[in-house]
């Protein structure tokens, strides 16, 4: 039985993320990129953390909620720009949730612990925090690994790979490596773990 407050702020979370301008085809057809993200980040979640809490349910959909609206462009060149683009985008999903909270009956307390987890606080030692960043992990590498892996070198794969892992908790390790990887994409997580 689903809380209807928890229902009604991942509706508006999906409102908002149906408007993407940004486009993934899936069986041919056309969808929000980022709606498809946020559905994707639940099903894991749902999947690999069957008991997690609804702060966690909410911070997990909504983890790229409008991504588009800031864009990599807007910042500079290089890991600098990225790195902060990186940072605002964390601080305006949090934002944008914490209000779509607020709206729909969430205290000021719960909203709060939301944003923190989705503005990435205390990595490794907030559950729910590191839960997200495991969850973002696992969804890259079953459906966007492949697509990135085809427009960049080999060595900046493994090095993407390696960074990724270091920020996995050693549950999210075993789920990953039972993940059924085409072997190409399997070969190149065997790299980046030798």
């Amino acid at each position: 039985m689903t809380n209807p407050q928890l229902s009604s702020v991942l509706s508006a979370i999906d409102t908002i993320n149906s408007e993407d301008p940004n486009t993934t085809l899936v069986d041919g057809s056309p969808q929000p990129k980022e709606l498809l993200y946020g559905q994707y980040m639940t099903a894991c979640v749902n999947q690999y953390w069957p008991q997690a809490n609804e702060l966690l349910q909410i911070a997990v959909r909504s983890q790229h909620i409008k991504r588009w609206h800031l864009l990599r462009t807007e910042f500079d060149a290089g890991k600098a720009g990225y790195l902060k683009w990186r940072i605002e985008q964390g601080k305006f999903h949090a934002q944008l949730t914490k209000n779509l909270m607020l709206e729909n009956g969430y205290s000021e307390e719960d909203a709060e612990t939301t944003a923190k987890i989705l503005r990435k606080e205390k990595l490794k030692s907030n559950p729910d925090t590191q839960t997200l960043e495991d969850v973002a992990c696992l969804v890259f590498l079953q459906h966007y690994f492949d697509e990135f892996s085809a427009k960049h070198t080999e060595e900046k794969i493994v090095r993407i790979l390696q960074l990724t892992w270091r920020k996995m908790s050693d549950q999210a390790h075993e789920i990953a490596l039972k993940l059924t990887l085409p072997d190409h994409l399997a070969a190149l997580v065997g790299k980046a773990l030798a």
